[in-house]
């Protein structure tokens, strides 16, 4: 797999920390991109990953990056592809979606292989929304040795609507089956509609709240959830159901799905406060 490391000048980090932007080419013809910005060498790199259709940019992600870089961690940034060549910006519901989880997935393996290949041998997934959920499926295909936790923040499912989900996967089951490649156009996450392909869309919709649980329950490194009690993004009874599963999770008052405003410096806290605890392999 090819990589390309374009280096850049940004004036706002200390002179003796710098960024630069990685590139690996995920599948024929679709490269993807992610901001590496380079710490300590004594601590953790970490592969910090957007939400639902997102990109690197978006504000509680960019705005977590550079608080975990300036408090001297590595940070890898991605943005997805979802099969679409250096994508730079977020991708409308009613685009022709021709990704999967699976997709997501791989790219993900990608990533730490990437950090691994630059020296880290101590990587800890940090998700946000959706992207904890792809990172929580990676971790369930067992990940590269090198990942030692997993923080997730505002860990939701893959909700659609108020569709009967058993039916929903049998219906998408047949016409895999069938082979048909007719797009299905169905409510996923924040989209009330959203065309996809059966697969690509089967792939999402099997991630219910029960596998998420599970999900949690199996983890194979150390789990940490960030989440804020006022997230209406969250269907009622979700924090009960994750307070069951018995993993170390911090509920930040007030805070909204996106912990922004005051609540990013409280997103910011718990996640130094969680990464302080892993014991950093040396990097080579």
């Amino acid at each position: 797999m090819r990589i390309y490391l374009f280096c850049l000048l940004i004036s706002v980090f200390p002179a003796a920390a710098h960024a630069v932007i990685a590139q690996q080419e995920m599948r024929p013809g679709i490269p993807a991109n992610a901001d590496y910005l380079i710490g300590e060498p004594g601590k953790p790199a970490v592969l910090l990953l957007h939400g639902f259709l997102q990109t690197r940019d978006f504000p509680t992600v960019a705005t977590l990056t550079r608080g975990l870089q300036d408090a001297g961690y590595t940070v890898l940034a991605p943005t997805l592809s979802l099969n679409i060549p250096n994508r730079a910006q977020s991708l409308a519901c009613e685009a022709v979606h021709r990704h999967s989880l699976d997709d997501d997935v791989a790219e993900i393996g990608y990533w730490v292989g990437w950090l691994k290949s630059h020296g880290h041998r101590s990587i800890v997934l940090v998700g946000h929304s959706f992207g904890s959920l792809q990172l929580l499926a990676y971790l369930s295909l067992k990940p590269d040795a090198a990942v030692k936790a997993y923080i997730g923040t505002s860990l939701i499912e893959a909700q659609i609507g108020t569709t009967a989900r058993a039916a929903l996967i049998a219906q998408l089951e047949d016409r895999v089956l069938g082979k048909q490649r007719a797009l299905v156009n169905q409510p996923l996450s924040f989209c009330r509609k959203y065309p996809s392909t059966p697969e690509g869309l089967l792939s999402y919709v099997r991630w219910d709240q029960a596998r998420l649980l599970a999900a949690l329950r199996q983890s194979p490194v150390s789990v940490k959830l960030i989440m804020g009690d006022q997230d209406n993004v969250m269907k009622r009874g979700w924090l009960k159901a994750l307070a069951l599963v018995q993993v170390p999770m911090v509920i930040v008052n007030g805070a909204n799905h996106f912990m922004d405003g005051a609540h990013e410096f409280d997103l910011l806290e718990h996640t130094l406060k969680s990464l302080d605890t892993i014991q950093p392999v040396p990097s080579r």
